[in-house]
C-alpha cells in the first residue's frame, strides 16, 4: 500500500459537514437534517485517525508548531463530508444482464424474468462459472468506481450461488477485496437470495440446508458479519425468513432482510420482531411495519435506484422519516435491478423520488448508513477518534450536491488518512487496477 504522510491537514472547507454527536445511534426525524456544518472548517488526521475538527483558525492555533509535518489539502470553496458509506450492494458477481433491461422496456416484470430463468438465476450461472480470480478482478474494478464516487466503505452480499461452493467463493473474494483494496468491504451472507430450481417443490429442505449447514460454516470461518434473506412472495415466506434469521443469530450473524419490495409481505414487521439491524427496499412496507421499525430502531435502507431502474414507484422515504424510522440510502449495486456505483446519483433520487431533503440524504449516506453496518462508532461522521475517511466535493455547499444532479462532483477522497483520489482520479501510486 502507498506510504503517504502520517499527517493530513484538510483546510478551510467552505462547508465541513461533521454530523458530530451521532455515533451511538442513527439519526431520526428532524435530527436527520442537523449536519453540524462548520464554515471555513478543517480536519487534522494523524496515523489514519481524526485528531481534531474545527474552524481553520482553531486548528491553526492548535497545530501551528507541526504544520511542516502535514500534507496539506486545500478545501477552499469546497464541500467536505465524511466518506460516503454504501450499506447494501451485491458487489461480487459475474456476467451482465442488459438483455433483461430490454425485456422490461417491453413490459416484462422482475418476477416474469426471474421465473423464465433470468434474474438472479442468470447471475448465479455466471458467478458459478467464474473463477475466484475473475470474480476478484471484476469486483476490484467496481470498487475503483465506487471510490471515484466518494465511497469509502461498502457492504457486499453473497447470494449468487445458493449452494456452498459458490457462496464460499463469493465470501472469500469479498474478504480478499477488503484486504487488498483501500475501501473497507463489509460482508453479508445471503444464501437465502432465492430458492434454487432443484428445491422449487420443496423450499423447506433448502431452508434446512441453510440453517443446518451453510450458516454454521459461514460463522465458523468468520466470513460474514450479517445474515440476509429475500422475504418476498414466491421466494421466502415470513415464516421461512424468521427461521433463517434466527439461525443466523444463534451463530452470531446479525439479521438483515430484503423486505416488502414487490408486494406487502410483513417483512418490515418481521425485521422489528427479530431485531434486524436493517430492513432494505421497503417499497410496499405497511405503516404498521414502519412504526414497528421506528420503535425498534431498525434502519430502513432505501434503494431508489432499484425502483428507478425497474420503473417502479419508490419507497416512501418521506413518510418513514416522519414516522421516526432511521433512513439510509444505498445503490443496491447489482447486475439485474440496479447496475450503478453512483451513490451521489442515489442521493439525487432520494430527493427527487422519495421526498427527502438535501440534508437528509447526506445523513442517509454517511452516519445512518454506517449504523446500518454496525459501524457508527468508527465511520460516518467527522469526529475525534474516528477513521480518517473524508470525501471532498468540488462544489460550494451540500445543497448544490443535489441541485446539480447526475454529476459526479467528487474531487478528493481521503481513506484512513491517505489521499487516494485526487482531481476525481485514483492516485497512480496505489496501482488500483
Amino acid at each position: 500500500m502507498l506510504a503517504l504522510s502520517k499527517v493530513i491537514f484538510i483546510r478551510n472547507a467552505n462547508q465541513l459537514v461533521t454530523l458530530q454527536g451521532s455515533s451511538q445511534a442513527p439519526l431520526v426525524k428532524e435530527a436527520m437534517s442537523e449536519l453540524g456544518i462548520i464554515e471555513n472548517g478543517s480536519v487534522w488526521i494523524e496515523d489514519g485517525v481524526i485528531q481534531a475538527v474545527g474552524t481553520d483558525e482553531e486548528l491553526l492555533a492548535k497545530f501551528e508548531g507541526r504544520l511542516s509535518e502535514a500534507e496539506v489539502v486545500d478545501a477552499s470553496g469546497k464541500l467536505v463530508t465524511p466518506g460516503l458509506v454504501d450499506p447494501h450492494t451485491h458487489l461480487v458477481f459475474a456476467g451482465s444482464r442488459e438483455n433483461e433491461f430490454n425485456m422490461r422496456l417491453q413490459g416484462a416484470t422482475y418476477m416474469d424474468i426471474m421465473n423464465a430463468g433470468g434474474g438472479i438465476h442468470a447471475t448465479t450461472r455466471a458467478t458459478k462459472a467464474a473463477s475466484h480470480e475473475e470474480l476478484f478482478q471484476a469486483s476490484f474494478g467496481r470498487l475503483n468506481q465506487f471510490l471515484r464516487h466518494g465511497v469509502t466503505t461498502v457492504e457486499a452480499k453473497s447470494g449468487y450461488g445458493m449452494e456452498w461452493e459458490t457462496e464460499l467463493k463469493q465470501l472469500e473474494v469479498a474478504k480478499q477485496l477488503n484486504e487488498k483494496h483501500v475501501i473497507d468491504v463489509v460482508s453479508t451472507f445471503m444464501g437465502a437470495h432465492a430458492v434454487p430450481k432443484e428445491y422449487k417443490e420443496n423450499p423447506d429442505e433448502f431452508v434446512r440446508l441453510l440453517v443446518e449447514d451453510m450458516i454454521p460454516k459461514v460463522a465458523e470461518l468468520g466470513l460474514a458479519d450479517f445474515n440476509d434473506v429475500f422475504c418476498e412472495h414466491g421466494v421466502f415466506t415470513p415464516e421461512q425468513s424468521r427461521v433463517i434469521l434466527e439461525a443466523g443469530k444463534r451463530h452470531g450473524l446479525i439479521p438483515k432482510i430484503h423486505a416488502d419490495e414487490i408486494e406487502p409481505y410483513e417483512g418490515a414487521e418481521l425485521a422489528a420482531e427479530v431485531g434486524a439491524i436493517s430492513a432494505d427496499h421497503l417499497l410496499k412496507a405497511s405503516e404498521k411495519g414502519m412504526r414497528a421499525m421506528a420503535e425498534q430502531g431498525v434502519v430502513g435502507v432505501l434503494l431508489p435506484g432499484t425502483a428507478y431502474f425497474l420503473m417502479a414507484e419508490s419507497a416512501n422515504g418521506r413518510k418513514m422519516i416522519d414516522l421516526g424510522v432511521p433512513v439510509a440510502l444505498s445503490t443496491d449495486c447489482n447486475p439485474g435491478s440496479s447496475p450503478t456505483v453512483s451513490l451521489p446519483f442515489i442521493m439525487n433520487l432520494g430527493c427527487l423520488k422519495m421526498g427527502m431533503t438535501p440534508a437528509e440524504v447526506i445523513t442517509a449516506t454517511t452516519i445512518n448508513a454506517a449504523h446500518a453496518l454496525n459501524r457508527g462508532q468508527e465511520i460516518g461522521s467527522l469526529e475525534v477518534g474516528k477513521k480518517g475517511d473524508v470525501t471532498i466535493f468540488n462544489i460550494e455547499n451540500y445543497m448544490k450536491l443535489q441541485y446539480s444532479y447526475g454529476v459526479n462532483h467528487t474531487d478528493i477522497v481521503v481513506k484512513n488518512g491517505q489521499v487516494v483520489v485526487r482531481g476525481g482520479h485514483i492516485v497512480e501510486e496505489l496501482s488500483l487496477s
